[in-house]
């Protein structure tokens, strides 16, 4: 009964993790401008790739590798959205125009 139960919830942690990664995907190739998709990749791909790993980790039910799945998913909630903003910032002021359909700049220098 309890492998039973833990293969369900790695089951529903991976389906939940590839819907987060397909999301990512398709916010990739469908929002207009470098800053949306980069928040895109940065916020939905964060989230699935944590929650495959995390699934992975449970799935071997070893204390050991769940500790270190839960550790690589809190770096990944601490380094990715950071990375993406500190990247997003230097494509701003080297100049990178926002999407035509972005309604203010909150950033331009005044």
């Amino acid at each position: 009964m309890m492998a039973y139960l833990v293969a369900v919830v790695t089951a529903l942690l991976l389906i939940a993790g590839a819907v987060f990664a397909l999301a990512a995907a398709i916010g990739l190739v469908r929002l207009p401008d470098l800053y949306t998709r980069m928040h895109s990749a940065s916020k939905a791909g964060t989230v699935g790739s944590g929650l495959l790993l995390f699934a992975a980790g449970l799935y071997s039910q070893d204390p050991a590798v769940i500790a270190r799945a839960l550790a690589g998913f809190v770096f990944f909630l601490l380094t990715a959205p950071v990375s993406a903003h500190l990247l997003a910032r230097a494509a701003h002021h080297s100049g990178h125009d926002l999407g035509a359909i972005s309604v203010c700049d909150d950033m331009r220098e005044r």
